[in-house]
């Protein structure tokens, strides 16, 4: 089996698989336990989660409490703004992952001028997170946001480790900020690299029919890795088999050239 690629996670200083496993929707699949099984069994190393994924942190400690430890690394979010707030929040994650550490904790969302003033300030939620990593809960603080003009600041704080931003060939928009990303050695955690499950379902039709031409998702896997400044990419699944074309998908690419790029991108700009 070809072993996945890893990169290193920003000034985390950790080493990732650069595939990891999006685990917001895996467990509104009944075979949710198989695939993040399937995940650990083929060697993805990063599965990204948070307290308000509807079953996500319980069905990661299931299978953390049968394999008997993480085989890879953790990332979890709070959507509170408030230092107490996320405070429990990592205690309430750290319960139901039974684990007693979690690797990166994100603040999650924050994509308003608001939202990020109310967590940096006084008895904000960040404040909170260094607490908590000064605790030994936490290793490493992250942030999460769908804002571009408000990344900039997020990474230019100097606050934040590692940043979750929306990047694919339907959206190269904030490819620039990556870059901007990668030059203050904060790792780039990649949301939505398959352009989404609406759209990843016109695309398997497509492919059924004999149509989808080069907008595959294993397409789209290799435009957002070829990009050196993502740390990792993590495209949910609900099945094994989501896993299984992933992971072969990251396996074996050959990096796009800048003409390969521009064609995906104009196709998916035609998707919808």
């Amino acid at each position: 089996m070809a072993m996945l690629r890893k990169r290193r996670l920003g000034r985390t200083g950790l080493m990732t698989t650069e595939l990891g496993l999006g685990a917001m929707d895996t467990p509104t699949s009944d075979q949710g336990a198989a695939t993040l099984e399937a995940a650990i069994d083929a060697g993805i190393g990063f599965v990204d989660t948070a307290r308000d994924y509807a079953g996500s942190e319980h069905l990661i400690g299931e299978v953390i409490r049968r394999r008997g430890s993480a085989p890879f690394l953790i990332a979890s979010k709070t959507f509170s703004r408030t230092a107490s707030g996320a405070q429990y929040a990592i205690d309430d994650s750290l319960r139901v992952l039974g684990v007693r550490y979690i690797d990166v904790y994100q603040l999650h969302d924050v994509s308003t001028p608001e939202a990020w003033a109310e967590v940096m300030g006084p008895d904000g939620a960040l404040e909170g997170l260094k607490t908590a990593q000064y605790r030994g809960l936490i290793g490493h603080i992250g942030v999460s946001t769908h804002n571009l003009e408000l990344a900039r600041e997020l990474i230019l704080s100097g606050e934040f480790a590692t940043i979750m931003l929306e990047y694919s060939a339907f959206y190269p928009e904030s490819a620039p900020l990556l870059e901007l990303a990668a030059e203050h050695d904060v790792g780039v955690i990649v949301m939505r690299p398959l352009g989404g499950s609406g759209r990843t379902s016109v695309m398997r039709r497509r492919m059924e029919e004999g149509t989808a031409g080069a907008l595959t998702p294993a397409n789209l896997l290799r435009y957002v890795l070829s990009n050196p400044a993502v740390s990792v990419a993590i495209p949910g699944a609900r099945f094994p088999s989501r896993i299984e074309a992933n992971v072969a998908a990251a396996s074996n690419y050959e990096p796009m050239d800048d003409a390969e790029r521009r064609e995906l991108e104009e196709l998916a700009a035609r998707l919808y």
